[in-house]
């Protein structure tokens, strides 16, 4: 179940540093400066990914009276890479992962997508449909689970720390456990009997049951966390000053009409956001080591 980090990161030669600010207006015959977008594996692929966000971007860009490039990770610890890396000037970020690109990067989030028309979601653990479970987890000890990879907030993040602080228990050896795996791959593997149990989070299983991509009734939630914030957008610590303000601006003003052309399925805008936000996704990082505390 391990995956392969791949980073589909396009360092795009391109000038790289400065950013086109809305209200800008270009000097004649000066071309359009060029934004670099990312965004993580919200879908099971980087092309679809790109595809089904590229509209959201183009918007912003157009905006921001600028082009754009979009590049797609095939794991949420690579946009933490990537923003640390000086290759974004914009990222649509997981809640962990914004949280451990902000502890290395001091990068900022501005922004939180609203699905179903709330800025929240839920981490889940899946299993197959005829798992006799009364009470979780001491019903599962000993069968084999698949955790996503260890940038994800719902897939790693949250149940790891429910496991160390709630539970009480080592996944590791309380489980025969693996990590690594996407969320779909997680998805696929209990439906495909790979493995018992598995690490999702109710957005993504949403969306592979509406797509087809798996049966409604090929697993069945044995377990959800408490509400989580959903995906930061988020600027690196140096973006010009007023950057983060005019975006926050851009995205906060889409409507729910607008929403159906601009977003995947069941997304309906965003609200403002601070690091604040996400307190929450930084506390749990803290509890299990992955991140210092601030002094």
């Amino acid at each position: 179940m391990k995956s392969t980090r791949r980073h589909i990161l396009a360092a795009g030669g391109a000038a790289a540093g400065a950013l086109a600010l809305a209200g800008v207006t270009p000097v004649l015959g000066q071309a359009k400066r060029k934004l670099r977008f990312g965004v993580g594996p919200l879908l099971p692929n980087p092309e679809d990914t790109k595809k089904a966000y590229t509209p959201l971007f183009a918007h912003l860009a157009k905006e921001l009276n600028a082009d754009f490039d979009l590049v797609a990770t095939t794991d949420w610890a690579g946009m933490a890479v990537a923003m640390g890396s000086g290759q974004l000037d914009l990222a649509w970020m997981g809640p962990w992962g914004y949280i451990i690109a902000n502890s290395s990067t001091g990068c900022t989030a501005v922004a939180t997508v609203k699905y179903d028309d709330k800025p929240v979601y839920y981490a889940i653990i899946i299993g197959k449909p005829d798992l006799k479970v009364t009470k979780f987890p001491d019903d599962t000890k000993g069968m084999s689970i698949s955790f996503a990879d260890v940038g994800s907030t719902s897939g790693w993040l949250i149940p790891s720390w429910y496991a160390k602080e709630v539970w009480k228990i080592d996944p590791k050896t309380f489980w025969k456990y693996t990590e690594g795996a996407t969320h779909a791959a997680n998805e696929m593997a209990v439906q495909g009997g790979q493995a018992d149990m598995a690490t999702d989070f109710d957005r993504n299983r949403n969306a592979m049951i509406s797509s087809g991509r798996v049966k409604a009734d090929s697993n069945k939630i044995l377990w959800t966390s408490a509400p989580l914030p959903n995906d930061a957008i988020a600027i690196p610590k140096d973006a010009p000053q007023g950057f983060g303000a005019q975006v926050q601006k851009i995205l906060t003003a889409i409507t729910v009409e607008q929403a159906k052309t601009l977003l995947p399925p069941r997304y309906t805008g965003f609200v403002p956001a601070t690091h604040a936000s996400y307190d929450s996704i930084e506390k749990a990082g803290i509890a299990l080591g992955k991140i210092k505390p601030k002094t």
